[in-house]
């Protein structure tokens, strides 16, 4: 009997000592370096301090410490019932940190705790979340400027990745975005024109940070809309630029719309001009550039720089060829920077014929028959009407095969003062000649002091070149042509593109 009551007596006192167990918790009782900030992060300790001996495997397997979300790994040291969790590299600022140890540690006895332990702490010194306090435009505004910035006023500075990574627009919309007021003003610089007459939405996301990593919390967004510029542009003048910036008007061909008669032609075009084209508000230059044509003349090149402009400035990428007529057409279609397009065409007619354009060309030349005869050289004149006429070289003032000293002049039309091209004339100049009739040795080529000082009658106003040499003669007959060659050049810069050539018979 004795002996069953004291088998009862240790199976309740069993009982009662689990019991007491289980109402004995495994948990964290204190915690380093606790809530809130730590100033100096590179010193902070976490430590947990445990209600009973820990199984270390199982706590250390189920302990974790984040960075801002991003693990931190570390080495252990056990206390007793005291772990401390040492970084491999110190903690950083500005940085909030969790530690989390899983409801799955246990302790040597194998009890679970009842609940995760979680906790928080921070190195970032300030906690004030980022707050948009006023926007330009306003909210609900309506645009009238294409090119408008976008102005935000935040609380507090904000780093400039913060803009890219939680702010967007709907439409898309492509931009750049800087800081002003020392991180607190952010403005967003369009790349293009705001599309007209649309409704935009700015959206700033709740994850949008301070220099502080502190998210705002709040979404934020920013309704606006573009456009109530409905006027067309239109073409005010069109100018030609010269080569001395002074600007001549042109007057369009008023033929093209009125059906006049005769079109409306503006000559004096030199090689070296550039049109104008001033507009009643600002245009794209693009724009501009490919609704404009210039018919019958070299390519056009655009100066203006991109973007919009009241005057757009074109230039040719070679001379157009002198007395040549071309014309310039602007299409419909122009934009301007609120989308409005121009409805009218426009031609301008044009007659290259400037008086400093004009190439050096051969008007005439002149050769003495006697050349050794100072007072009675027996001088004659050819000039480019002068086809195939006869050219009187006896025998007696150029014996056949023999080499006889002699000149021959050149007249050229010119441009208004300028000068030919001596080197030029040196070396485009030839004579060629059908059965070997005579041949031509030059030896000097001046433009003064020349073998008889006046000119010739009626040629005053040409230039006087004057080649020196020698001719041989033959006794054969035919045909001899006096060249230039292309490619003549004249102190302006001018160039005259032909082969020239005076033809005679012997």
């Amino acid at each position: 009997m004795i002996r069953k009551l004291y088998i009862f007596l240790l199976i309740i006192f069993s009982f009662s000592s689990c019991d007491i167990l289980r109402f004995s918790p495994f948990e964290v009782v204190s915690w380093t370096p606790g809530d809130g900030y730590h100033c100096e992060a590179e010193n902070i300790v976490v430590s947990l301090d445990f209600s009973h001996d820990a199984d270390k495997a199982s706590v250390e397997r189920h302990f974790s410490l984040a960075g801002n979300g991003i693990r931190v790994r570390g080495v252990f040291l056990w206390n007793g019932k005291k772990m401390t969790f040492t970084p491999l590299v110190p903690l950083e600022k500005n940085t909030e940190y969790t530690i989390n140890v899983s409801a799955n540690a246990q302790d040597t006895s194998g009890l679970s705790m009842d609940e995760t332990f979680y906790r928080e702490f921070s190195t970032r010194e300030d906690n004030t979340r980022p707050a948009l306090l006023a926007s330009y435009p306003q909210m609900y505004a309506q645009v009238e400027e294409p090119r408008f910035e976008i102005q935000l006023h935040f609380s507090i500075p904000v780093p400039l990745s913060a803009l890219y990574e939680n702010i967007s627009f709907s439409p898309s919309m492509t931009g750049s975005w800087r800081l002003e007021d020392n991180g607190r003003l952010a403005v967003f610089t369009p790349v293009e024109p705001w599309t007209q007459h649309t409704r935009y939405e700015l959206h700033i996301s709740s994850s949008l940070t301070d220099n502080n990593m502190n998210s705002a919390g709040n979404e934020y967004t920013l309704i606006f809309t573009t456009g109530i510029d409905n006027e067309a542009p239109y073409l005010l003048q069109a100018r030609r630029i010269t080569k001395n910036n002074n600007i001549i008007d042109l007057n369009p061909d008023k033929g093209y719309f009125h059906a006049v008669e005769f079109p409306v032609e503006n000559d004096g075009w030199e090689k070296d001009d550039k049109l104008s084209l001033v507009f009643s508000k600002p245009v794209d230059s693009f724009s501009v550039k490919n609704y404009l044509s210039a018919e019958d003349a070299p390519n056009l090149i655009l100066e203006t720089q991109p973007g919009y402009n009241t005057e757009i400035i074109f230039r040719f990428d070679s001379p157009p060829v002198f007395e040549s007529r071309f014309y310039f057409k602007l299409k419909q279609g122009v934009k301007d920077n609120a989308g409005n397009e121009s409805k009218t065409e426009y031609i301008y007619r044009i007659f290259a014929n400037g008086e400093f354009s004009k190439p050096p060309t051969l008007a005439g030349i002149r050769m003495p028959m006697a050349p050794g005869n100072i007072i009675e050289p027996e001088l004659v004149c050819f000039d480019t009407e002068s086809l195939y006429e006869l050219i009187p070289i006896k025998n007696e003032n150029y014996p056949s095969n023999e080499m006889k000293q002699t000149w021959i002049e050149f007249y050229f039309d010119t441009a208004e003062g300028a000068f030919v091209d001596q080197f030029s004339i040196m070396e485009l100049f030839r004579i060629e000649t059908s059965n070997n009739v005579i041949t031509f040795s030059p030896r000097q080529v001046k433009t003064s002091g020349f073998s008889i000082s006046a000119p010739q009658t009626g040629w005053e106003n040409y230039q006087r070149v004057e080649a020196a040499g020698y001719v041989t003669n033959s006794i054969n007959f035919g045909i001899i042509s006096f060249i230039i060659g292309s490619g003549l050049k004249d102190s302006l810069g001018n160039k005259n593109s032909k082969i020239q050539k005076i033809s005679v018979v012997k």
